[in-house]
């Protein structure tokens, strides 16, 4: 099949992406941080669909996001510097490669950048509801969720069907 490697830089929109959820992502660790001597020996360890704790645990579970995040970082930026290892339909060819990897690694950075951002959110609520501040994540955080991690899949699918 055919699979050139072809170094394509990043977009203007890939780098605003990569700034905004990259300071996010860094921000609630060193939200964590500062907070960390405020906060309570028992933190929230895992909600429920509403958003409501239902697991305590040792604030040093504070760091398993991040770090899942931060591999997540790693990994996802990885592949998106490899798009020739990706998966393509058939019709990959000569004239329409560059569009089929731009369209991968977009997808890719969006989905990268959505996962830490979201993390980040947890992460800053989870100190939030361990100081008292809020209750919970709130009802609405896993329909954004489910939507939000849907919908960069969704178009790159249908920019894909698009790609001649």
């Amino acid at each position: 099949m055919y699979r050139p490697v072809l170094k394509l830089p990043k977009t203007s929109y890939e780098k605003i992406l990569d700034y905004i959820g990259g300071g996010l992502f860094v921000l609630s660790i060193l939200y964590i941080l500062a907070m960390w001597g405020n906060l309570p020996e028992e933190i929230p360890g895992h909600f429920n669909g509403a958003g409501e704790v239902d697991r305590w645990g040792s604030k040093i579970e504070l760091f398993i996001l991040p770090f899942i995040g931060l591999l997540l970082w790693i990994f996802l930026g990885f592949l998106e510097r490899v798009p020739h290892t990706h998966n393509y339909p058939a019709r990959l060819n000569e004239s329409n490669v560059e569009a089929f990897y731009l369209n991968s690694r977009k997808i890719l950075n969006e989905v990268k950048n959505l996962c830490l951002i979201l993390f980040a959110a947890i992460s800053f609520q989870m100190v939030r509801i361990a100081l008292g501040e809020v209750e919970n994540l709130g009802w609405w955080f896993l329909p954004i969720v489910i939507i939000g991690t849907a919908i960069p899949i969704i178009k790159g699918i249908v920019a894909t069907t698009k790609i001649k």
